[in-house]
């Protein structure tokens, strides 16, 4: 066989779809999809603190009564949240090694700060989430949570989540995580639609302003609960702990 015969056979053998450019997009898209959808979830059952005691530890109780399952889901959000964080950094320093001239400024007026700025931000969430399951999740940096129990013997949820936030350096920590993610959901939801094929002229001031809204509402969601409870619109049971 020919060197020709060789390279000929190269250049058309298939590339595996994670190694090329627009394989990545697609699994940061399934990706992100999926994070989207947790997240949103995530912050309606949270929601439920304003509903009070009982029914936020009942929506706890009936999480945890998924036994395994609940574990296996967990695990594969982590999962998805990794493959997402992998090919976000591989997709950044591509893009940044495709640069003709890098000591040149660009000024690219497409590109928002959201977009300039998406790879630290999900690092910031990356790392926030970190703490946010050793927190509130596995109750590593305060053990003393999993003694909290409610009058019919469910692990209280509802004033575990008011103590932590009663702490304003917590809370306060709490509100920047969620400034940045919804600073990254502003254009990461915009990039999704537009892997989807969602890119038409027309539709790209829509999808913009339908990206900014998410993200505000989920900032306005996620950040309500540390700013209800730090004015009191969530209380501890009448009489406190046990």
């Amino acid at each position: 066989m020919s060197a020709v015969q060789v390279d000929t056979m190269s250049v058309h053998q298939p590339q595996a779809v994670y190694k090329t450019s627009i394989g990545k997009k697609i699994i940061m898209a399934i990706t992100g999809i999926t994070f989207v959808g947790f997240i949103t979830g995530h912050m309606l059952g949270n929601l439920q603190i304003f509903l009070g005691q009982d029914r936020l530890n009942a929506y706890a109780e009936a999480l945890q009564g998924l036994g395994a399952l609940l574990w296996f889901i967990r695990a594969f959000l982590l999962a998805f949240i990794a493959l997402h964080i992998i090919f976000a950094i591989i997709l950044y320093f591509e893009n940044r090694s495709s640069r003709p001239i890098r000591n040149v400024r660009v000024h690219n007026i497409e590109s928002s700060l959201a977009s300039r700025t998406k790879i630290f931000s999900g690092l910031l969430i990356f790392f926030f989430v970190t703490y946010h399951l050793l927190h509130f999740t596995l109750i590593v940096t305060n053990p003393e949570y999993a003694a909290l129990k409610d009058s019919l013997g469910r692990h209280d949820v509802y004033s575990m989540m008011i103590l932590g936030f009663q702490n304003y350096i917590i809370s306060g920590v709490y509100i920047l995580a969620i400034l940045s993610l919804s600073f990254h959901l502003s254009h990461s939801v915009f990039s999704l639609f537009q892997t989807l094929g969602l890119n038409n002229a027309a539709w790209v001031p829509r999808l913009r302003m339908i990206s900014n809204i998410f993200a505000v509402l989920i900032f306005i969601g996620y950040v309500s609960i540390p700013v209800g409870i730090l004015f009191n619109l969530a209380k501890l049971p009448e009489g406190g702990l046990l």
